[in-house]
């Protein structure tokens, strides 16, 4: 199985050991002592800086437990917020729920995040789970929008001009656009869109967002303004993937029964920091520059990526507790020791499904039904792939001609320049090919560049609709239509 690693490294984690602090957040200070401290301390940070109410939305992306790892990432970042000091009303998840019941899952109504971890899901709100985990409800609740939610809790971020706000957002990405269970994108120019209408509102302070997706850089490159006081830090530039860690096979491993990665590295690398430390001292810079080497895999870029920063970079110098909250069992944790971690084994995160997949068709026993099943899902899995990338360099040999056509779909502009120009058609033209070859599915994702440059080229939906009908049909021949069901696991 070692192709479906795609660069997993044999590497050893030196796993945190956590301090139990009893005490209480810190000592009791002489009032003369407090009169004479440094305006630094954390006394008087608390005064000048804690204004308003801390808000986080939390969102896991996807579906299926192949895809484990984006719930139990949502669910960590939750309990994190909550130790921190964040309220239930004021912390909005969207997950769908479909894991710790899962039959797949050995530890029933539990969720991990790391191989030694703790249950991560009880007490979690179901604020938006399954069809209610979708854009459009995410997009009407970071605009406060309490109409525009449908399904759900109806929780919203009614935030006031003096709040802070905490994002976080977990799954399978593309050129320009994050996932979502119901195969209907985030799309980069849509997202940045709300991000000004939520600013041009003035209904909060600032706002720091971490994003873990492939290509996440490519949905705030050359788009996002510097002007929101907003932060962002991405697992991934515009065009690598992100990776899935503590998986089946891997140095930690997760314990035995599990077939499925329990986290994205990206994501424990921040939460794991976080973790470690007293987030009254620690800044977002100093946590940005550990989970960037971390998530690297110390500067192996080839099992590791880019962790990118956007937006208003003034902001870095903040606490994290001011976004996180803090938890007073972490008081005598020390900023100055950012703990340092062996480089980690991951898989490219569009593998992680068929890692779960090959690992559940392995344990059963030969000749079983649901070992034939499995086997017969794989092949499609694998044939679904091989149609997808084989329509797309037809389609571009088609529009293009078969010198020019490849290097056209890839070509990536230059830092600082959006994907796209029109987003618009770049929606259009993921419906075009969907409409005649299927659905692009998670893993398709990865080609959304190629539509943007059809579209940056100028090509018409007509051009387009021809050039799909015509590589399409070649693929989809005697495939029993399995495509144009859009399988996906």
């Amino acid at each position: 199985m070692e192709k479906y690693y795609n660069g997993v490294a044999s590497l050893f984690l030196l796993v945190l050991a956590f301090s139990a602090a009893s005490g209480a957040a810190a000592a009791r200070v002489n009032p003369w002592d407090l009169a004479i401290r440094m305006p630094t301390d954390d006394q008087v940070e608390d005064e000048s800086d804690e204004v308003g109410t801390r808000w986080a939305v939390l969102v896991a992306g996807s579906s299926g437990f192949g895809n484990y790892r984006h719930q139990a990432d949502v669910c960590h970042a939750y309990q994190l917020l909550k130790n921190g000091g964040l309220k239930d009303e004021n912390i909005v998840v969207f997950m769908f729920d479909d894991i710790a019941k899962n039959p797949y899952n050995p530890r029933p109504g539990v969720i991990i995040n790391h191989p030694n971890g703790e249950d991560l899901y009880a007490g979690v709100p179901k604020d938006y789970t399954g069809e209610a985990v979708n854009a459009k409800n995410l997009y009407a609740v970071l605009l406060g929008d309490k109409n525009g939610v449908k399904g759900g809790s109806g929780k919203v971020v009614d935030s006031k001009p003096n709040d802070r706000i905490f994002i976080y957002y977990t799954d399978h990405g593309g050129p320009g656009v994050l996932g979502m269970p119901d195969m209907n994108f985030i799309f980069a120019g849509d997202f940045i869109d709300v991000l000004k209408k939520k600013h041009a509102a003035g209904t909060y302070k600032e706002m720091v967002m971490y994003v873990e997706a492939c290509e996440s850089g490519s949905v705030f490159e050359g788009l996002m303004p510097e002007d929101l006081n907003i932060y962002v830090t991405t697992a991934s530039n515009a065009e690598e993937s992100s990776w899935g860690t503590y998986c089946p096979g891997m140095d930690p491993a997760p314990p035995p029964g599990y077939l499925t990665c329990l986290g994205d590295l990206y994501s424990v690398a921040w939460m794991e920091d976080s973790e470690a430390h007293n987030l009254k001292k620690e800044t977002i810079e100093q946590q940005y520059n550990a989970v960037k080497d971390r998530t690297s895999n110390y500067n192996t870029y080839n099992i590791g990526s880019h962790v990118m920063e956007y937006g208003n970079k003034s902001l870095k110098a903040e606490k994290l507790y001011l976004y996180q909250g803090f938890d007073p069992a972490n008081a005598n944790e020390g900023q100055n020791a950012l703990p340092r971690y062996s480089r980690m084994d991951v898989v490219n995160q569009r593998d992680a499904d068929l890692l779960f997949l090959w690992h559940s068709y392995e344990r059963l026993k030969d000749g079983s039904p649901k070992k034939n099943d499995l086997l017969e899902e794989i092949t499609h899995v694998v044939a679904h792939r091989s149609h997808v990338d084989s329509s797309i360099k037809l389609i571009g040999n088609l529009l293009f001609g078969s010198a020019r056509g490849h290097s056209i779909l890839k070509t990536v502009r230059p830092s600082g320049q959006a994907l796209v120009d029109d987003w618009d058609c770049l929606k259009a033209m993921v419906q075009v090919f969907e409409s005649e070859c299927g659905s692009l599915t998670q893993y398709g994702m990865k080609h959304m560049r190629a539509f943007a440059n059809i579209c940056n080229k100028g090509i018409s939906k007509e051009a387009m609709k021809e050039a799909c009908q015509e590589a399409c049909s070649r693929s989809l021949s005697g495939s029993s239509n399995l495509f144009v069901r859009g399988h996906s696991t």
